[in-house]
C-alpha cells in the first residue's frame, strides 16, 4: 500500500485524487507517531521544591586549605542525614542542584550540572561525583560573574521549582567584572534569592592574599551580595566549623526555614551606608 500511496501523492489525475487525500492522511498520521519531536514525553519540566545553585569561589585569594575545606564541606553536607531529611520534608520531596565555580570574569565552570536529588542515594551520588572533581584556582574575584553564570544556568534548567536560590561562598569582595550590586538587584527582581557564606578567617590562619578587619566581609555580603525573600548570611571564621556552617546553610535553604533575628538579612534601607560599587576594585586576585 505504501508504494501505491507514494505514487498517488506525486501523480494525482482526477480519478485518483480521493485515494491521494486518504494516503496523505495516513502518511501524516505515521509521521506524527514516529517523529520524536511530536511526542509529549520528555518535554514537560519536572516539578521540584527548590532549584539550588552552589556558586563557589576558586580565586587565588582562597588558599588551598580553604578550597579543600570548602569542597569537603559541601561533600560532607550531602552525605549528612540533616540535608536529606530537609529535602524529604518538601511537598515533592526532591530538589534540583547544580554546582559551579567562579573566579575572574572569564572563569565560570559548571562542575556538576543540574541534578535531581530525592533520596539518600541521590544525595550520596551527588557527593561522590563532587568529591571526584579536580581542584582548580583561577585569577580574579568576580562575584558578579558568578551570579551571572548562575542566572544563565537557571535559564537552562529542565526542572522547575517553587523557589530559586543561589548559595554564594567566597572570601573577598568583588574586584573584577561588573559591579556586584546591580547584578544582584537584577536577580532578586526576577524572584531569585541569594544567600552568602563569607569565609572570614582570623589573621594568621590563612595563606590567602588578603585579609579583612573583623566583621567586614560579613557586612559586605549583607549589603552588596545577598538579597531576595528570606536572604541570609552565615559567616565562617573558624576552619573547623566550615562543614557545620555549610550543612546549616543548606538545611535552611532547602527547608526554607525563616532566618533567626541574630543572623544578617538583606536590608535595602542600609545600602546607603555601604559602598558596594568601589569596594574591592583594583585588587585583582
Amino acid at each position: 500500500m505504501g508504494t501505491r500511496c507514494l505514487s498517488n501523492v506525486w501523480h494525482t489525475p482526477e480519478a485518483t485524487r480521493p485515494r491521494s487525500r486518504l494516503c496523505l492522511k495516513i502518511l501524516a498520521l505515521l509521521l506524527g507517531i514516529f517523529n520524536p519531536t511530536s511526542v509529549g514525553v520528555g518535554h514537560e519540566r519536572l516539578a521540584v521544591d527548590l532549584e539550588l545553585i552552589l556558586a563557589v569561589d576558586v580565586s587565588p585569594s582562597m588558599s588551598q586549605a580553604e578550597q579543600r575545606i570548602q569542597r569537603d564541606g559541601y561533600v560532607s553536607a550531602f552525605r549528612h542525614s540533616d540535608v536529606t531529611r530537609a529535602i524529604a520534608s518538601g511537598a515533592r520531596g526532591r530538589i534540583a542542584v547544580a554546582y559551579i565555580e567562579w573566579a575572574g570574569p572569564k572563569h565560570r565552570r559548571v562542575v556538576l550540572p543540574w541534578t535531581i536529588i530525592g533520596s539518600d542515594d541521590d544525595a550520596k551520588r551527588f557527593a561522590d561525583a563532587l568529591a571526584a572533581q579536580p581542584m582548580v584556582r583561577e585569577a580574579g574575584t568576580s562575584i558578579s560573574g558568578g551570579l551571572q553564570a548562575a542566572q544563565d544556568l537557571f535559564a537552562r534548567n529542565w526542572a522547575i521549582g517553587e523557589r530559586r536560590v543561589i548559595d554564594v561562598s567566597g572570601n573577598g569582595p568583588n574586584n573584577a567584572g561588573p559591579p556586584v550590586a546591580p547584578v544582584r538587584d537584577e536577580l532578586i527582581a526576577s524572584g531569585i534569592t541569594i544567600n552568602g557564606l563569607p569565609v572570614s578567617l582570623p589573621h594568621g590562619t590563612s595563606d590567602s592574599f588578603e585579609t579583612f578587619s573583623e566583621g567586614y566581609l560579613n557586612s559586605y555580603y549583607e549589603h552588596c551580595v545577598i538579597g531576595g525573600p528570606d536572604a541570609f548570611v552565615i559567616e565562617v571564621d573558624d576552619l573547623t566549623l566550615f562543614a557545620v556552617a555549610i550543612r546549616r546553610k543548606l538545611v535552611r535553604e532547602i527547608a526554607s526555614v525563616p532566618p533567626r533575628p541574630k543572623l544578617a538579612s538583606y536590608a535595602p534601607a542600609r545600602l546607603a551606608n555601604f559602598d558596594c560599587l568601589t569596594t574591592g576594585e583594583g585588587r585583582y586576585r
